[in-house]
């Protein structure tokens, strides 16, 4: 990948943002600063700033990039009136990076290296609309290292269009696709399959996830469960058709079995059996089967009334609190 041109960036210049929400990144943050600053003060040929986006964070989160705003003006921050979870924040991060000519957009953990950062923008010069950062490995452990790698490989397979797999918040959009993604006002944001369903022009960028650098990740288990139901849902009709598929085989099992028990009837052979078990354990099997496919549709009912109710995604605290 080659590196981007070597000019002195100038008041022309097109201007880079990086958007990173933040929630209780208090541990992560010295060395974040440190190293954006380190690897955005090596760029050529481009102006830049950074977008902090405090979703409600608890700690000295909001405290110390106030601080670093004042000794680095590049450094911007929008504080959130309360936390409404990292879709919404990246969500008003876009919308506060909209007039930048290409938007890098990234988790504060780390764990997508900043110094990943010059091969996005060369990408972009380049000719790419929409760079995603694709990840070679991660280091994730244990349950939430084998729910990522089922999802993907899940995903990938039921969606109802290709959407990359091993691809998250990391990446680069141009103006045109910011713009793009900052007009769809669905309330249950899916970032990965919105890039990939506005389009353009895309390359790739490949690396290797690296374990968080400090501090608990705020993305809970909860919260990463939705987050995926919330793909699915929003990007895949499968468990509509799923639902479709297992009522035509249960209807189809149903009509053999009692076309068997007629031929019997009429055949004079005589069936000796009470049924008491065998019913009760249809009613269950099927009570069931009715039970999931009641919450599916209501899952997707669900997404529709929030829709209906055009609440904002999210709430940003009085101009002099930012």
């Amino acid at each position: 990948m080659p590196a981007p041109e070597t000019l002195s960036p100038t008041a022309t210049a097109p201007l880079l943002c990086v958007v990173i929400p933040v929630f209780n990144e208090e541990p992560v943050l010295p060395e974040l600063l440190e190293r954006l600053q380190r690897v955005l003060g090596n760029l050529t040929k481009v102006r830049w700033e950074v977008v902090f986006v405090d979703d409600g964070s608890r700690d000295r989160t909001a405290a110390m990039l106030t601080a670093a705003a004042v000794l680095e003006a590049r450094f911007k921050l929008v504080r959130l009136s309360r936390n409404f979870g990292h879709q919404p924040a990246l969500t008003a991060g876009l919308a506060q990076a909209g007039l930048a000519d290409a938007v890098v957009t990234m988790d504060a953990d780390l764990q997508d290296p900043p110094e990943l950062i010059p091969e996005l923008v060369a990408a972009w010069q380049g000719g790419a609309e929409v760079v995603l950062a694709v990840r070679r490995s991660r280091q994730d452990a244990g349950l939430r290292r084998v729910g990522f790698d089922v999802f993907h490989r899940w995903f990938q397979r039921v969606s109802d269009f290709p959407i990359e797999a091993n691809t998250g918040t990391f990446g680069l959009l141009a103006r045109p696709a910011v713009a793009a993604i900052n007009g769809l006002e669905e309330r249950h944001r899916f970032f990965p399959g919105l890039r990939a369903w506005v389009g353009f022009k895309q390359a790739e960028v490949v690396y290797d996830r690296q374990e968080r650098v400090a501090g608990t990740p705020g993305q809970t288990l909860r919260r990463l469960v939705r987050y995926a139901l919330d793909g699915i849902f929003s990007f895949s009709y499968f468990p509509l058709r799923m639902m479709t598929y297992t009522g035509m085989f249960i209807a189809g099992c149903g009509f053999v079995v009692g076309a068997f028990f007629v031929m019997r009837r009429l055949l004079g052979q005589e069936v000796a059996f009470t049924g008491f078990t065998t019913l009760v354990t249809l009613i269950l099997f099927l009570g069931g089967v009715q039970l999931i496919g009641i919450g599916i549709l209501g899952e997707y009912l669900g997404r529709i009334y929030d829709e209906t109710k055009r609440r904002p995604l999210y709430v940003v605290r009085s101009p002099e609190s930012l």
